[in-house]
């Protein structure tokens, strides 16, 4: 076990986890939300410090980053638990697993996982599957770690950390896709756990910090696939910066919601347009391998600039930031 960073102790051994913008006020011999972390003694432990349980060399195209380094290939980790209930979850295996009060996972310590990367050509590390917020000291042990050999560090997150989360891992968190996973508070409550409010305040904070950020959105058929609702979406996302990647990303049944169909080709299509004619430059469908929303294209040329192909890239017209075309600027973190 290790002793968690970002608590406060209470009276009546009672400690105040400031993690996550739940907040949980845990009393002694209780776990947060989470599940995997736990007040024993008036002191809040991470009883997954070094527990991982999944691990795997993906490309960094996966996470989805498609303006982040394309191309190269970042360590990926996960420990259990979550701070969120998605009934849609796609990684619910892993996720909800200290639900069933099991712990589970593989000992690997910073120094290790650093190790591991160097040695196998990543560029990044991403922290991922599951909400890294909930396993923080490992991840933030191995970022400081990370930085000193040359590696980048990702976030793949639901949005729901604290602002004293984000200082504390700054600055040496470098990218974040995060979940957007509706525009209405209605939907976060029911379907998360959790609200919608934080999440916004994470995006606004971690561009105004200087993360590379891009934002993913599940569209589920009759929840959040009205044109009404990813109009909001891609307003809210023009207001902080237009170069804004924004995944529209398709769904398919999963946990607790298997009896919705998966999202339509035609949804997620006009999901992008709409995303465009609101001002996003960077609009991207996913979960379509082959589709032409994956792919970038210049947004003063029109060119295509960057072909994808579910997680691979097969052209990168870039130099020095640049569309090699007309010398346009393209946003992004290229090297």
């Amino acid at each position: 076990m290790k002793e968690a960073y970002l608590y406060e102790k209470l009276e009546e051994g009672k400690v105040k986890c400031n993690l996550c913008n739940h907040r949980c006020v845990i009393k002694d011999g209780s776990k947060g939300i989470c599940g995997v972390r736990e007040n024993r003694d008036g002191t809040l432990f991470s009883l997954v410090y070094d527990k991982i349980i999944a691990a795997h060399l993906d490309p960094i195209e996966k996470k989805p980053l498609f303006h982040f380094l394309p191309g190269s290939t970042s360590f990926s980790i996960a420990t259990a638990g979550c701070n969120f209930r998605c009934k849609f979850c796609q990684n619910y295996e892993i996720s909800q697993l200290p639900r069933n009060y099991k712990i589970t996972g593989e000992y690997m310590s910073p120094d290790a996982i650093v190790a591991y990367a160097v040695k196998n050509g990543a560029k990044s590390i991403s922290y991922t599957y599951t909400e890294p917020t909930i396993y923080f000291e490992l991840a933030l042990d191995t970022s400081r770690i990370a930085v000193q050999k040359g590696l980048k560090n990702v976030f793949v997150s639901n949005g729901y950390m604290t602002e004293d989360c984000l200082k504390e891992i700054y600055p040496d968190l470098h990218a974040a896709n995060v979940d957007l996973k509706s525009f209405r508070d209605q939907f976060y409550r029911e379907m998360c756990g959790a609200r919608l409010k934080p999440v916004l305040n994470t995006i606004e904070t971690m561009k105004k910090m200087g993360i590379w950020v891009e934002v993913t959105t599940l569209v589920i058929p009759g929840y959040n696939d009205s044109e009404e609702e990813l109009k909001e979406i891609a307003k809210f996302l023009v207001s902080l910066d237009p170069n804004i990647p924004w995944h529209v990303t398709r769904f398919y049944p999963m946990y607790r919601l298997t009896t919705v169909p998966p999202t339509p080709v035609n949804t997620l299509r006009k999901a992008r347009e709409i995303g465009l004619n609101e001002g996003l430059r960077y609009v991207y469908t996913g979960n379509i391998p082959g589709d032409e929303g994956e792919n970038t294209y210049c947004p003063n040329c029109g060119k295509l600039i960057i072909a994808r192909h579910g997680f691979y890239v097969s052209k990168l017209e870039i130099k020095d930031g640049k569309c090699i075309y007309c010398k346009t600027s393209i946003a992004g973190v290229w090297n």
